[in-house]
């Protein structure tokens, strides 16, 4: 029996030749909803997995549409990916608050950027959501589209479907810390909370031993200073494997941890965006964030290079590359995993976000947060936290009280909330200031912003 997967936002044709190549890898069968509202982008993503399904033989039947409506009917899984206005807007989210002296690297999750994104993402995703509540109501509904947070939230505020927020960022960042420990991955573990692409790893362990130690040994043998702490016979083994990373690659998520003891996923070109008061300026060791460090333009230029490439193996008649139908890491990673967990009860723990209904006691009830969940056959169990530590709580709270403002702001087109979420947020703090910025924003975001012009 095959299973009906449907991707919206298929026009990122990275992510999903990513995700074909794992459906590809499954040896499952598919039936497999492509959409997109531009034309352009699904004929290109079309193609492309049609030429992976040929050389492959793989069994998956594909069908390419701008109206989602034409493909959700009996969907098992909906997958979102979408970015409304493209690398068009998130140029706009970015460098208009750069007229305001708000330099950000990255611009699609905090900040003005990512406040401004939410206002165009929002909205769709829960008409989206509305969509697939009436025609798939028992699909699994997975979302990838940034700001996740804010997007997962306003989905679950103003629709029934259960959305599930996933990203590989704390998986990513615990392999980049067992690398750094010179341990293989497979022996290294953690418990993570917080909100997506802030997500403090409380806990990280080596084949169940406390993995801090060896992290803090390997910290202090960098910068130069002495570690006296005796780790004992059972970290004997510890280290054996090849390390690699430098503190220098991220020295804000280290000066994080030393202050708070707990390591912030996904490192700085995320990091720093939640914490606007300590980089006033784009201040960030002596280099400027988003132009001379993480550059926003390079981002974005290397995402339309992408495309190209994307493009020319879709149209062209040589053969696909061998990277391609391998897939290699990225977002689409643990998504299949997930999903054998859901349909042959493989009991699993994921990182994946979803609302507070009690497993982070001091956090607010409801509120969306990326942390550990047991995934089986009967669906998401979030683990139990309890309370974390009050100074790494402080960080998410003022997070999450920004998100809630965005979300109303954009399910209400409010301005004096859009205001509201941009002081909240920290990177600007003056309301007249707060005020021009947003009108700015709405200005430049006006094509995509129903809610603020009907």
């Amino acid at each position: 029996m095959s299973r009906k997967i449907v991707l919206l936002g298929a026009g990122s044709a990275v992510f999903t030749t990513k995700l074909i190549a794992d459906l590809i890898k499954s040896k499952e069968a598919w039936d497999l909803g492509l959409v997109d509202i531009s034309e352009e982008n699904l004929e290109v993503a079309r193609r492309l997995a049609e030429r992976m399904v040929r050389v492959t033989g793989a069994s998956i039947r594909i069908a390419a549409t701008t109206e989602r409506r034409d493909v959700l009917a009996g969907s098992d899984v909906v997958v979102s990916t979408i970015a409304v206005g493209g690398r068009r807007a998130w140029e706009a989210d970015v460098f208009v608050p750069r007229e305001f002296g708000i330099y950000q690297p990255v611009g699609d999750s905090v900040m003005p950027g990512g406040i401004s994104r939410a206002l165009r993402q929002a909205p769709v995703l829960v008409a989206a959501a509305e969509d697939i509540a009436d025609l798939c109501p028992d699909a699994w509904f997975f979302n990838y589209a940034n700001p996740m947070t804010a997007n997962c939230r306003a989905v679950r505020k103003a629709t029934p479907v259960k959305v599930i927020g996933l990203c590989h960022g704390v998986f990513g960042v615990e392999r980049t810390l067992a690398r750094f420990i010179g341990a293989a991955p497979a022996d290294v573990a953690s418990i993570a909370v917080g909100v997506n692409h802030l997500t403090w790893l409380l806990e990280l362990r080596w084949r169940g031993l406390d993995a801090w130690p060896l992290v803090r040994r390997e910290l202090a043998s960098q910068v130069g200073e002495p570690f006296d702490e005796a780790l004992g016979e059972a970290y004997d083994d510890a280290g054996a494997e090849a390390r690699s990373g430098s503190v220098e690659d991220s020295p804000f998520s280290w000066e994080l941890f030393r202050l708070y003891g707990a390591f912030p996923a996904v490192l700085d070109r995320h990091v720093t965006e939640f914490f606007p008061e300590m980089c006033r300026k784009g201040a960030y060791y002596g280099k400027t964030l988003g132009t001379e460090v993480f550059s926003i333009e390079g981002t974005i230029e290397n995402g339309d290079r992408n495309f190209v490439r994307m493009q020319e193996m879709a149209f062209e008649d040589a053969p696909l590359p061998e990277h391609l139908l391998k897939g290699g890491t990225g977002e689409h990673e643990q998504l299949l995993d997930i999903l054998m967990s859901l349909w042959k009860n493989q009991a699993r723990v994921y990182s994946v976000n979803l609302p507070n209904e009690g497993q982070v006691r001091n956090l607010p009830e409801g509120a969306v947060l990326e942390s550990p969940a047991l995934v089986n056959g009967s669906g998401f169990y979030p683990l139990g936290v309890g309370d974390i530590p009050t100074g790494i709580a402080s960080t998410l709270v003022r997070r999450l009280a920004s998100v809630e403002l965005t979300v109303d702001a954009a399910l209400t087109g409010n301005l004096d909330l859009f205001v509201q979420a941009l002081i909240a947020d920290g990177a600007v703090t003056v309301p007249k200031e707060a005020r021009r910025l947003a009108l700015a924003l709405l200005d430049a975001q006006k094509a995509h912003l129903s809610k603020f012009t009907d």
